[in-house]
């Protein structure tokens, strides 16, 4: 029944019966399966609002708003504020979804099944009680990965069975992560639209062993762990500079409305520049664009403006474009932000976009540039508010330099 609900809402978009069902208000637990079998699940609600339904995507304290949705006969489509990604399913009956998580890729469309479950507020459901603690600050390696994201390091808070907390690394953090602490054994799991990840290992003591990092339907990698309070990461002011002899940036791309815009433009001369490498794609730039909005707003009258240079998933400047509108909207984005027309898994975005860099190490990426245009510090990455304090400090520390460029 599934597979034959599933290829004619793929094919049509639509279930033609005469039945109309009812979304249900309320919690839901949402199962992401992978091609391994291996299932990545979160929490929703469904609520009214203004007369139509909208729904909260829970990860730990995060509440992420869906607020398009259509309910059509047996079928609910939702689509997700970010990514180009949608989840579309057929009502089983009123407590039951089945259905797919459909995100957009540069030529084709990732397709992974999901199903939804009424009433099931827990995320993962626990044998016996936990017999670990894995509250603290870890230093954490994953095995096999590239230099510079081979190194993490995690902070988790655990009460009774119930696990928040995230992994820091060297470009950002992996958000708002919750799960359980079930016996020895843990479980952590992300969604936000666009990314879905689980977590699991063993806890033994001040070691965290045979870690397994799950990925959307198909990425795997091994991971281990031991308690380190003092556990550091790479300078993230340190892994992205100007090549030698390199001071200034000299580019011009097109803006959201087509138009041409220029760093050596008149309203950029004299001024303090912020320089935000992003995508409409990236989860840690949807962190950091809410605070560089702040800053603008408040900066924007004493000499500081900022410039965000997308790097989208396709080189198509409408399709990017209209990611990059929703994107503005939600996060009432004032500041001018222009579209590179290069793929951000081009291996040469930053000889074809900004050839003064050494490489671009990771989104987003934030520069800062003098009022002689003259770049003074280049900072990878973003530590978002499932990372606590240091999502303060990371705010603070953007305002500081920003002081202090105003009156150099």
């Amino acid at each position: 029944m599934y597979k034959k609900a599933l290829t004619f809402i793929l094919a049509t978009g639509f279930l033609f019966t005469n039945a109309q069902q009812k979304f249900q208000n309320g919690i839901w637990r949402a199962v992401l399966e992978r091609n391994d079998g291996k299932e990545i699940v979160f929490n929703f609600d469904v609520k009214d609002s203004a007369g139509k339904k909208i729904i909260h995507i829970h990860n730990a304290s995060e509440r992420l708003l869906a607020d398009q949705i259509t309910v059509t006969r047996d079928s609910v489509f939702i689509t997700l504020p970010f990514f180009e990604s949608q989840l579309r399913a057929a009502f089983v009956n009123e407590n039951e979804l089945n259905g797919t998580w459909l995100k957009r890729l540069v030529d084709k469309y990732q397709v992974t099944p999901f199903q939804a479950f009424y009433n099931q507020p827990e995320r993962f459901k626990t044998n016996s009680n936990a017999t670990a603690n894995v509250s603290g600050r870890w230093a954490v390696t994953f095995l096999n990965a590239p230099k510079n994201e081979d190194v993490a390091v995690g902070e988790f808070v655990q009460t009774g069975n119930h696990v928040t907390g995230t992994f820091l690394n060297p470009t950002g953090d992996d958000r708002f992560l919750e799960g359980v602490m079930d016996g020895d054994s843990l479980r952590l799991s992300t969604f936000d639209g666009g990314h879905a990840f689980l977590f699991t290992a063993k806890v033994e003591g001040d070691k965290i062993i045979g870690g397994q990092y799950f990925s959307g339907p198909t990425f795997k990698q091994e991971w281990i762990a031991e308690k380190n309070e003092n556990a550091t990461l790479p300078d993230e002011f340190a892994l992205t500079k100007m090549k030698e002899g390199q001071t200034k940036f000299d580019f011009a791309f097109r803006d959201i409305e087509g138009k041409t815009v220029s760093i050596h433009n008149a309203r950029f001369k004299n001024k303090v520049v912020l320089l935000q490498l992003m995508g409409s794609w990236c989860p840690n730039c949807m962190d950091e664009t809410p605070v560089l909005s702040k800053l603008y707003d408040h900066y924007k009258n004493k000499g500081v403006e900022i410039i965000g240079l997308a790097y989208e998933r396709s080189t198509d400047f409408e399709r990017s474009q209209k990611s990059l509108r929703t994107f503005q909207k939600r996060f009432n984005v004032n500041y001018t932000l222009l579209i590179t027309g290069v793929s951000v898994n081009d291996s040469l975005r930053a000889e074809k976009t900004l050839p003064q860099l050494e490489k671009i190490e990771g989104f987003p990426t934030t520069i800062f540039i003098n009022k002689r245009g003259e770049v003074e510090k280049i900072h990878t990455g973003f530590n978002g508010p499932g990372t606590g304090e240091h999502y303060d400090e990371q705010k603070k520390e953007f305002y500081d330099i920003v002081n202090t460029l105003l009156v150099k």
